[in-house]
């Protein structure tokens, strides 16, 4: 039951993490329903199944969704144990219950007629944005990712990279099914934007920088950081591999507005200083967000 999170029934906690899964997917909903199913796009998962065996064959796209889910499920507690709890269960039912209404009230019409590469863009957006909401809930998407887990048990295999093949076979699947290539291909147009927003949901967008300095001038530059700049930084002792020669580097993060200021500062005092800079998706602790903060989120 360990991969089983819970709070307890009615608190704060449990109240956010409903509110999301329930405003998530009808996010999710909304952008298979109006954006992706239109077109015939089926950006793997078990709705990238159903909205093909909706265009093949008419069925309803939530309704054949959950009759799927269902089964997989069961299936995947059956071969890897308990891993999906009332909040999994919950996103697997209101999903497919906000596609059968959106179906019901606004019917298979494109919100966006003509325009399939734009529609692909809002559909991805949404559904990433929907399902970073079920995933900060703690939630899973159960789906497809049961069978690249159940895969994963026997083969070894990084679950990501499993999650992959799945989804890219689904899509496959739409080629085939409708012999048009250009559908597989902005499918994977598809994924590859919800992931990125997964992302952004669940790490935040970042302007921040991580700054790695090499310099003879490191007593300056580390007291330009904290005494002008106000931030941290840490200092490394390391040997050139070059001449041997002992060196010390700066470690700090500072904003991108921080970084130009350090950066004309430390071209002054030593134009020939080292530095590599790299973004950084997420920065938690003393100065920025805090850890409590990005847990209980």
């Amino acid at each position: 039951m360990a991969f089983i999170t819970k709070e307890a029934i009615f608190s704060a906690k449990w109240f956010k993490a409903y509110a999301l899964i329930i405003t998530g997917t009808f996010i999710m909903a909304v952008g298979f329903v109006l954006f992706i199913s239109p077109y015939k796009f089926a950006p793997g998962g078990v709705y990238g199944i159903a909205i093909v065996l909706h265009h093949l064959f008419g069925f309803k796209i939530g309704l054949t969704g959950l009759a799927i889910d269902i089964p997989l499920t069961i299936f995947g507690i059956w071969m890897l144990g308990p891993r999906f709890g009332a909040k999994t269960i919950t996103g697997m039912l209101t999903l497919p219950a906000w596609m059968t209404l959106l179906e019901y009230l606004y019917g298979y019409e494109p919100f966006v007629a003509d325009q399939p590469l734009l529609s692909a863009i809002y559909g991805g957006v949404l559904v990433g944005l929907g399902l970073g909401m079920v995933f900060k809930s703690k939630a899973t998407s159960g789906g497809s990712d049961i069978i690249a887990m159940v895969i994963g048990k026997y083969t070894h295999m990084p679950l990501g990279q499993l999650m992959i093949y799945v989804d890219s076979a689904i899509v496959l699947i739409s080629w085939v099914a409708f012999k048009d290539p250009m559908i597989p291909l902005i499918s994977w147009v598809i994924i590859f934007i919800t992931g990125k927003v997964i992302d952004i949901v669940l790490e935040g967008m970042s302007y921040d920088k991580t700054l790695f300095i090499i310099s003879d001038k490191h007593e300056e530059i580390g007291k330009k950081i904290v005494d002008d700049l106000k931030r941290g930084g840490t200092y490394f002792n390391g040997v050139g591999a070059y001449n041997g020669n002992e060196r010390t580097m700066i470690f700090t993060v500072l904003n991108r507005r921080e970084m130009t200021i350090l950066m004309s500062y430390i071209n002054d005092i030593d134009p020939n200083a080292f530095v590599t800079v790299v973004n950084a998706n997420e920065v938690l602790g003393d100065g920025f967000r805090s850890l409590k903060d990005k847990v209980e989120d």
